[in-house]
């Protein structure tokens, strides 16, 4: 059987055997991909360290017949994260990327956009600021997944939000208006929507010269984090440690 190509982005390795390794890949041709590297701990031709985790590589793989993971053939590194210095709030962010990806993208589903997405969002992690690409790539993550409201109206009266207050809770879907506010719900301010409506218009790279501390968005992140831990039925690990760095 021919080998299959294409291009893509490690998202997690786990150890299977005494040389072996389990990995989770998004690649562009098949969507999300586990196959086993056999040997990778020795072979540094076939793979070097090209599965290091959010590596943009070339894989080469195949299926065999009635078998669920398929086999890693070789990788080539195309980028690596690894080659400038990394810090644990960039190691976090990174991770964070990849436990999005893994979490929310179905087996076997090429998505183009979402590749390019990634691709995108990472190649800014490289910047000074992490907040900026963290909360692009969030933001059209909940998008592409079909899981982001309509910002502009409340989703129970249907009343236009544009320069009224909008709010949330964390078990609901939308944002309502100060009327159908349910108690304990929080705020989103008209700064976080008007950027969100922005960042749903624009190239991540358009933001990469703004100054953008941690406070810039929180309250966006923090709806998105609810909204897509809902989707998935589950808590974000990644999600506390990136609330949990302090700039």
């Amino acid at each position: 059987m021919a080998l299959k190509e294409s291009e893509a982005i490690v998202l997690r390795t786990y150890p299977l055997r005494e040389s072996d390794l389990l990995v989770t890949l998004f690649t562009r041709l098949e969507g999300k991909v586990k196959g086993v590297a056999r040997a990778a701990k020795k072979s540094k031709r076939r793979f070097g360290g090209a599965l290091e985790p959010l590596t943009y590589v070339r894989v080469f793989y195949d299926d065999r017949e009635r078998q669920e993971l398929a086999r890693l053939d070789s990788c080539e590194v195309i980028e690596s994260p690894m080659t400038s210095e990394v810090g644990y709030p960039r190691l976090v962010a990174l991770g964070h990327v990849a436990e999005l990806l893994d979490e929310l993208l179905p087996d076997r589903e090429a998505s183009d956009a979402v590749f390019r997405l990634t691709l995108a969002a990472l190649q800014e992690m490289r910047g000074p600021s992490l907040w900026m690409p963290v909360t692009y790539f969030e933001l059209w993550m909940t998008r592409l997944m079909g899981c982001l409201p309509e910002f502009s109206e409340c989703v129970v009266c249907g009343r236009s939000l544009n320069g009224s207050r909008a709010f949330w809770h964390a078990l609901a879907d939308g944002l309502t208006c100060v009327d159908d506010k349910r108690l304990a719900s929080s705020e989103m301010s008209p700064e976080s929507r008007k950027i969100a409506a922005q960042m749903l218009r624009s190239r991540v790279s358009d933001f990469a010269s703004i100054d953008w501390p941690k406070p810039v968005c929180a309250d966006l992140r923090k709806f998105l984090i609810q909204t897509l831990e809902r989707h998935i039925e589950k808590k974000l690990v990644t999600a506390t440690m990136l609330d949990r760095i302090g700039v």
